[in-house]
């Protein structure tokens, strides 16, 4: 895959991705700090096989009705094909990567496009960035099949949606004035909205949880909506709620 701009200052995309963020991956802990922000790191114990559950296990987190739907429903309907899968709530601004049986790997706040919307203009991912009005910064919702990739800076991101230049990556704090790992640590989603459309990450986030779910192999990311209905965005969803 060809590199491409993702947002600004990505920069062909501002970048999106509860504040003060807390990462909390299964195990045993161990804390760390980085970018001013706590989380606690485990040790993922031995895996003698795969156990396939039903209900998704958000540990210590608790999420919104829509997140914990889409999550079981994902696991029910094994609409994820039995990888690694990512959920973005784009209300509450946070990000939940869990394993193929639907356990929670970590969760964190993200920033996201400062516009409220599901889907993306149809040919947002070739414009220079200065053309992208402010009401078509959203990032869309769906179900996508993310890869690791590079922009044009050469920096490795997710692609969510390539053709759209919408990427999961480190948060960048290159213009104070967006103040965004103060949006981060703020207890509101309403500040989060910042980028062009991208999901901006927590740099140890992305280190530690991101990047290893992504690593050579497929995983999903599906980004519930904020405008539409669950069974409007996602057909396995809209399955389940017929049984």
């Amino acid at each position: 895959m060809p590199a491409r701009k993702c947002g600004q200052p990505c920069p062909q995309k501002l970048h999106s991705v509860w504040k003060g963020v807390v990462v909390a991956i299964l195990a045993s802990s161990q804390l760390a700090c980085t970018d001013t922000q706590v989380f606690s790191v485990a040790t993922p114990a031995p895996v003698a096989q795969v156990n396939v559950v039903h209900n998704a296990n958000f540990g210590e987190f608790h999420p919104s009705t829509q997140a914990r739907q889409i999550a079981n429903g994902i696991l029910l309907s094994r609409d994820h094909g039995g990888v690694d899968f990512a959920i973005i709530d784009k209300i509450e601004a946070m990000l939940y990567v869990f394993d193929a049986d639907g356990n929670l790997r970590g969760a964190s706040a993200v920033l996201l496009g400062s516009a409220r919307g599901d889907d993306s203009v149809p040919d947002i991912g070739s414009r220079p960035v200065a053309a992208v009005r402010p009401e078509e910064r959203t990032t869309p919702a769906g179900r996508f099949i993310a890869e690791r990739g590079t922009n044009t800076q050469g920096e490795d991101v997710i692609w969510v949606d390539y053709d759209a230049a919408v990427s999961m990556h480190r948060v960048r704090t290159t213009n104070p004035a967006e103040r965004r790992l103060e949006r981060l640590a703020t207890p509101s989603a309403i500040d989060n909205r910042i980028s062009y459309g991208c999901i901006n990450v927590p740099v140890a986030f992305y280190e530690t949880v991101v990047a290893p779910t992504f690593s050579g192999k497929r995983a999903l990311v599906y980004v519930l909506p904020e405008v539409r209905q669950l069974t409007q965005v996602f057909p396995f969803y809209a399955g389940l709620t017929k049984i």
